[in-house]
């Protein structure tokens, strides 16, 4: 029998979620259990997930969008507000703030790291009080799994009285150096008010769909755990209604909660956080194997520079949830879509992350054109290769070669 035609090699995604024997076991023994949802599994997510970042309370929810809409409430954001959002992120960034009527001050950003810096968010409140907002927050990203510079934004918060929420949902595992040299946890909200996380399967570790807050605020966290379900409050001694709430014996009364604002029914259910604990436990190896991958991808790409370059350092200890390229597309003689169209015919996979926000219609309509360039130059120039730990260091090579050939081609 005449042998068949060879195999293609697998397609490779940007990005996948790597789950194990033991994930889909933890997963099981929740379905087997009592608790489906609103159970222990929940509580035991959230308790190791505060201790691995070293923040006081950690807060878990349905997905990240949820955890930023969250942090924006507990704030008590109102029309009027403003809040300091980078225009490179996902839009989430800056719908939670919409969500509580605030409004969105769009930041530039450094057009070879994607992060806003202090001298953007800077322009920003400059533009959002000449508008007539009061800016409460500033919502600095730390794209890719890059942290942005923390310590110049807090600054820049505390001198002004304002609140940080962090967007870490790229950053789970990732670690910051201070000004003092110490290695700092994303998540252990050192300078910020709460750090919002996103478990989606292309994150670094995954609970299908899940997200997190962490504070070191006890009146945060009290807001942000009446907020994920309904606005309902079981604690007696925040009861209003007195003579509702307890019984002839001085007891509060076993069946009675309050609603004292309206909430959201944002929870995550002990399946998700099954998977997320799991995933939890395997956090280190992802973070490891996925810098190995980078530094793999750096080496191999340095000849096709200036054509192709990895995307711009901003120091710490990454835990890498993208690897981006900034490519000169005009140099090869092919736009963003023909180079991507020619990846994914030799198997490769890539995405773009992201176009900016402020150019999406519902914020240009609501704003007007906005002057940019460092969100713009990074946008023109982006690209995401396959990244996530089942990849091989010849999966690398063989995407690295594709960019080659396009190059040659």
């Amino acid at each position: 029998m005449a042998a068949g035609p060879p195999s293609s090699p697998p397609y490779l995604p940007y990005g996948r979620q790597a789950i194990d024997e033991d994930d889909i076991a933890a997963v099981t023994a929740v379905l087997r259990g009592d608790w489906l949802t609103q159970g222990p599994t929940v509580t035991r997510f959230e308790h190791a997930f505060a201790e691995a970042v070293g923040a006081r309370h950690a807060i878990a929810c349905a997905n990240g969008t949820a955890a930023l809409h969250l942090a924006c409430m507990a704030l008590d954001l109102h029309p009027g507000d403003a809040v300091v959002v980078p225009s490179v992120t996902f839009l989430a960034t800056a719908n939670a703030a919409r969500y509580c009527g605030a409004e969105v001050a769009f930041a530039d950003v450094d057009p070879e790291t994607g992060l806003m810096g202090r001298a953007d968010a800077e322009a920003a409140i400059a533009r959002a009080e000449a508008a007539g907002w009061r800016v409460r927050a500033l919502a600095p990203v730390h794209f890719a799994g890059q942290a942005a510079d923390l310590d110049a934004l807090a600054d820049l918060a505390e001198a002004r009285g304002l609140a940080i929420i962090e967007d870490a949902c790229h950053a789970v595992g990732s670690r910051r150096a201070n000004r003092a040299g110490a290695s700092i946890a994303i998540g252990a909200c050192d300078r910020s008010a709460m750090a919002c996380f996103s478990f989606h399967p292309v994150k670094t570790i995954a609970a299908g769909e899940g997200g997190m807050v962490t504070t070191n605020d006890d009146a945060l966290a009290r807001s942000l755990r009446r907020d994920v379900s309904h606005g309902m409050v079981r604690d007696p001694a925040a009861f209003q209604d007195r003579k509702a709430a307890f019984g002839a014996d001085g007891g509060a009364n076993p069946w009675y909660y309050e609603m004292p604002a309206p909430g959201y029914n944002y929870r995550l259910t002990d399946i998700h956080a099954a998977l997320g604990l799991s995933q939890l436990g395997k956090l280190d190896r992802f973070v490891r194997r996925r810098a190995d991958m980078v530094a793999r991808y750096d080496e191999r790409l340095a000849p096709l520079a200036p054509f192709i370059r990895h995307a711009g350092r901003s120091g710490g200890k990454p835990a890498w949830h993208l690897y981006v390229v900034l490519i000169d597309f005009a140099a090869p003689g092919r736009d963003r879509a023909a180079v991507m169209a020619a990846l994914k015919a030799q198997g490769v996979g890539s995405q773009v992350h992201y176009i900016p926000v402020h150019h999406q219609p519902y914020y240009r309509e609501r704003y007007g054109s906005l002057d940019l360039p460092g969100a713009d130059g990074w946008y023109q120039a982006c690209l995401s290769l396959p990244l996530f730990p089942a990849m091989t260091d010849g999966d690398v090579d063989r995407v690295v070669a594709a960019l080659e050939h396009l190059i040659k081609a």
